[in-house]
């Protein structure tokens, strides 16, 4: 029998303590600050229901009720708009959360590492493929005369159901950054796809095998989680889902994804900034305002 190709489960990693942003992340989820109008972890939801994927399981933590609450029905909320008339607001409000989607929490008990969060989501991710999406990249897909082109989650899910194997996204990194990224080594198996040869989690400039490093976007076959189970720590003390996914590759082809888009590392404070100048400069309610505004400033 063929193991299926149709992604139905995104798991987001959202146990994290947000420590770069503090003390905004003190009481808060990271995942919870705001780009212009909506939550960081919103797009990457959003990203993943546009890729048709209805299954949404949020590997979470002690601190992160907020997001919890977030995807949650709010009936006083509800309630309030419902009775002032505000309709426009109440349909934004429960379009948060579409009818045909689930959401799904899992607790993450200990902070080791990504591979580590990954295989907490196994109990629901069960035998099937799923994605890994990472809310700290907040990322969105190619833009051509104005007419927005899909998702990098909507284009990986297509490139893997043709293929059928494993996907990380990537993108070229300068060399001074590779220590930030796990960095992959291949050749071109046709298209966007890279068949990859090497990966290597964090590796300093003088010894990395590449300048491509792998973005906050995977589909990963189940095997990965036998692999991970199996996987000593890695860098920084951590279970490495980098370093899994190497093993993986001993049983089973992992191609390289070459998305088309855009990422902002919203893990940094450069990157959110960035982030939310372009996107509040593509609003279609404040944009327009807010590029006059730019234009008054002194830099």
């Amino acid at each position: 029998m063929n193991a299926p190709t149709h992604v139905r489960k995104a798991v987001f990693p959202v146990a994290g303590l947000g420590t770069r942003f503090l003390p905004a992340t003190k009481a808060s989820p990271k995942e919870m600050l705001p780009v212009v109008d909506k939550p960081l972890i919103q797009y990457a939801v959003e990203e993943a229901y546009e890729a048709g994927i209805r299954d949404m399981i949020f590997v979470t933590g002690r601190s992160k009720r907020a997001i919890e609450d977030h995807f949650d029905t709010a009936y006083e909320l509800e309630n309030e708009l419902e009775h002032a008339g505000k309709k426009e607001m109440l349909e934004l409000v429960r379009s948060i959360s579409p009818a045909d989607m689930n959401c799904l929490f899992v607790r993450q008990p200990r902070s080791l590492g990504l591979g580590h969060a990954v295989l907490c989501a196994e109990p629901l991710v069960g035998n099937e493929p799923f994605a890994v999406i990472l809310a700290d990249d907040l990322m969105v897909g190619e833009t051509a005369n104005g007419v927005s082109g899909p998702g990098v989650m909507a284009q990986m899910t297509a490139a893997f159901a043709k293929q059928g194997r494993s996907l990380v996204a990537v993108q070229e990194v300068p060399l001074e950054h590779t220590k930030r990224y796990g960095i992959v080594k291949g050749e071109g198996a046709g298209g966007a796809l890279i068949r990859v040869d090497e990966i290597v989690e964090k590796p300093a400039p003088e010894k990395a095998p590449s300048r491509m490093g792998v973005a906050g976007r995977y589909i990963l076959t189940p095997r990965i989680f036998k692999e991970i189970r199996n996987q000593p720590r890695g860098v920084g003390g951590e279970i490495q889902l980098t370093d899994a996914i190497a093993r993986l590759m001993t049983h089973e082809a992992v191609y390289a994804f070459q998305y088309a888009g855009k990422r902002y590392d919203c893990g940094s404070k450069e990157g959110f900034l960035e982030a939310t100048v372009e996107l509040a400069l593509q609003h279609p309610q404040v944009g327009a305002q807010f590029r006059e505004y730019l234009k008054t400033i002194a830099l």
